[in-house]
């Protein structure tokens, strides 16, 4: 067993499966040492989990939920980059994370929201984990979901 499959075991995680591109593109691109995933929806067995814009009050999506969803798309994330470069192992570090966020205009918390992913990294990976980050409020994400992850990871 790896590491990092180790790690994932220890923590009670199961990497999903790599979900399927919803338009033209690929999951994940490697260019000489990096590797870039697309943008990454919460996506669970094919579904996103909740549809709709992040705050809060009636038909809005709680921000502790978006959180968790935040993470999802981390691990959507890291499916993708096995896909391309075979082992989670060969990460040296987690560069740069980019988190979306579907946000009701009176929604400031995309920071908090976006901590979902960069949690779990850091839980996974340790320092190699660590990362530079943006947390963007957005009008809309595609498929109307709540948040969007996309990474550039180091490896060797």
């Amino acid at each position: 067993m790896t590491q990092i499959a180790a790690r994932l075991l220890e923590l009670g995680i199961e990497l999903p499966p790599i979900v399927a591109p919803v338009a033209a593109y690929v999951p994940a691109m490697v260019s000489g040492s990096l590797v870039y995933t697309a943008g990454q929806l919460p996506m669970v067995a094919g579904v996103l989990p909740a549809v709709g814009k992040v705050g809060e009050g009636h038909g809005l999506v709680p921000a502790a939920d978006a959180k968790a969803y935040a993470r999802q798309c981390a691990l959507n994330g890291l499916a993708a980059i096995k896909g391309a470069i075979g082992s989670l192992d060969r990460i040296t570090q987690i560069v740069k994370v980019t988190g979306f966020v579907a946000s009701d205009p009176s929604f400031t918390g995309q920071p908090a929201v976006i901590n979902g992913a960069s949690e779990v990294l850091a839980e996974i990976f340790g320092d190699r984990g660590q990362h530079a980050r943006s947390a963007v409020g957005v009008a809309v994400l595609p498929l109307d979901a709540p948040v969007e992850i996309e990474f550039i990871v180091a490896f060797a």
